[in-house]
């Protein structure tokens, strides 16, 4: 029985069979992600999560707006 993995961008929990992992080349580790969306965000686009208003780890006033 395999268990449930955790978004390595949004946080949210990915149930057996759903979502997809990505193995990195330089290191062999593996991150796991729920969906396109946030594969994308963290792989192409390079955002943080962090400064991501949908994501778990998302720092309220952490970015300053002009």
């Amino acid at each position: 029985m395999v268990g449930t993995q955790k978004c390595n961008f949004c946080g949210k929990t990915i149930e057996p069979g759903t979502g997809s992992a990505f193995v990195q080349t330089k290191d062999g580790s593996v991150l796991w992600f729920c969906s396109n969306k946030c594969k994308t965000a963290m792989l192409k686009r390079r955002m943080k999560p962090r400064d991501t208003k949908w994501s778990a780890a998302y720092e309220k006033g952490g970015k300053t707006q002009r």
